[in-house]
This record gives structure tokens, sequence and C-alpha cells, in this order.
């Protein structure tokens, strides 16, 4: 009777869906730009708490390319599992449809959202040596002088490049983009001298100003940011401009609702700790968890947004 009564049970463990056994092993988070960006600082500093809460691995993958379609189109083409789950700026997810003729994957479509994890503005920066020390002389110098000035952005169509346009087009100054592979190697750049100026997510960016790598100009928030009092919005020279870094975690279609309700829950929790928030808080950042209703709904009216935008500027990916 025992010997059937196990095997009753083990017949019974195996018959179970996959998601009320989930997570049943380690987990991936895929972030689909270099390594020291924002969506890669996000990552390894929530990979460890979901590792003590869940007793698996986690692993941070950094898979770049096409201002993050590659690692984008991976996540969205793996098993809906809940085992590899896409970290990135959806901002930038929800451009590139505009951006790129071919896109492999439709992030309306072809991902389950999960959380938006959290916002920064982007730091207006430039290098020590440009001579200016706020947007109103900045905007003067670049006028001054027409295309010489280079504008380091993370990729072509990203949330930070189109901060430049915008910026520009508000203001009439003409700059030469440079895209490069993920806003680290951006404010690598600039720091070396390379290139001028740029915008770029806080979390990467603000270390470097606080250093004297960069010389910070202002933030693209509405409000000002109270871990950088120093810094005057954009807004205040240019009402109404409003740009920034949202970063959220997405796992591919069909994903089943349980993993994706177990996730959300967890990631909130994680998310919402004082630790997790002083953490961020410091550097600008902050915490903006919701439903994944919401941020599904915030990549489609964010799609429809830039759309405008790109059309307006011609912008279109090499």
């Amino acid at each position: 009777m025992r010997r059937l009564a196990v095997i009753f049970t083990a017949a019974l463990a195996a018959s179970l869906p996959a998601q009320a056994q989930y997570p049943n092993k380690p987990i991936r988070i895929v972030v689909p730009f270099a390594a020291g960006g924002t969506s890669d600082i996000l990552a390894r500093a929530i990979g460890p708490r979901i590792t003590e809460a869940w007793s698996q691995p986690v692993l941070v993958e950094n898979r770049a390319g096409a201002n993050g379609n590659v690692g984008a189109d991976f996540v969205a083409k793996s098993a809906p599992d809940g085992t590899t789950l896409l970290l990135s700026d959806v901002g930038a997810l929800s451009i590139n449809p505009s951006v790129y003729a071919n896109m492999p994957f439709d992030p309306a479509k072809d991902f389950s959202p999960i959380v938006m994890v959290s916002y920064s503005p982007h730091v207006l920066a430039v290098h020590p040596s440009v001579p200016v020390s706020n947007v109103k002389e900045l905007i003067a110098y670049a006028k001054a002088n027409p295309g010489k000035m280079n504008f380091a952005n993370s990729g072509t169509g990203g949330a930070p490049h189109l901060a430049g346009v915008e910026f520009a087009a508000r203001t009439g100054v003409q700059w030469t983009y440079i895209p490069y592979k993920g806003g680290s190697a951006a404010v690598t750049d600039v720091i070396a001298g390379n290139a001028n100026v740029l915008f770029n997510g806080m979390l990467a960016t603000y270390p470097s100003v606080k250093a004297g790598r960069l010389k910070g100009l202002a933030v693209s928030s509405a409000q000002r940011v109270p871990s950088a009092p120093e810094l005057p919005t954009v807004a205040e020279t240019l009402p109404g401009f409003e740009t920034g870094s949202y970063q959220g975690v997405l796992a591919a279609a069909g994903t089943p609702r349980e993993i994706v309700a177990k996730l959300n829950a967890e990631l909130t929790r994680i998310l919402n700790t004082a630790e997790m928030k002083e953490f961020l808080a410091k550097q600008g950042t902050e915490v903006r968890a919701g439903t994944p209703e919401a941020l599904g709904n915030f990549i489609a009216s964010e799609k429809a947004r830039w759309a405008k935008v790109v059309k307006e500027a011609g912008i279109k990916a090499d």
C-alpha cells in the first residue's frame, strides 16, 4: 500500500502544471545592452535578491546589438516558462519598430509584460572641456558652432538619441550623432573627449558627473532630483521637456498567467524594499513597480508617442 501511495504521489506531481512548481530551474535575465548600462546595473542588483527568495541561481546575460533588438528577440523566441526574462529600457523597445524596417518581433505582441522596474531621467552632460555651464549656454555654444559638436548616443533610435533629437528640434542646434553599442560606451567616449555631449540614463551617468569626469548640465525629469539638487531640469529652459530611462521586465508571450503573477509579486516586493529604494534613490532613480497590464499599456503608448518624432526626424537604423 505504501509503495502504491508513493507511486501515486509521484504521478500526481508529474501531472501538475509547470507553473505550480515554478521556479524549478535557474533563471536567466537577458540584458540587451552592454555591461555597465542602466539595465545591466538593475539586473545585477535584482538577481541576487531573487536567488535569496527562491533559492535558484540567477544568471545575467548581456546580448547587445541593434539597440536592444538582438537580446529582446532572443527572449521573445525563448520557452514561455518564466525562466528567461528580459530586463530592458522599455522605451527603446517601444521606439524600435519605428526605426528598424525589418523587426524580428512585435514588442506589443511577442512578450508577456511582467513589471515596470524604474524610471530615471536622462542626464544632459558634456565633456569638461566644453565651455558651458548650463542649458542656455549649451544652446548658444552649439548654435555658434553648427555641426561641430558630436552627440554620443547609446544606439540609433534609442531614447537617449531621441532626447537629443527633440532637444535639437526645439532649440535649432545642429550636432552630429554618433551611435554606440550601449550607454556605457557612449559615456566612456564622452569622458575620453571623443564626443562632446550626450543624454543618458542617470543611473549609468551620474556617478561620472559626481566624480568630475563629466560636466552635468541638467536632468530630463519634470522635477529636480533630490539626490542631485545641483542639476536643474531641462524643462526650466524648455518647458514641457521630459524624457528618461524606463526599465521593465518581460518574458516570452504565452508565459502562464500564474508565473507572470508570481514574478510580478516577487519583483514588486524586491523593488519596494527599503534597501533597494535607497540604492536607486541615491543615484536619481525611482521605483515604478506596477501591474503587468500597466507595463503593457506603457509600451503601447510610448510606441505611438515616438513614432511621430521618428517620422518627422527621418531616423532610420543603418
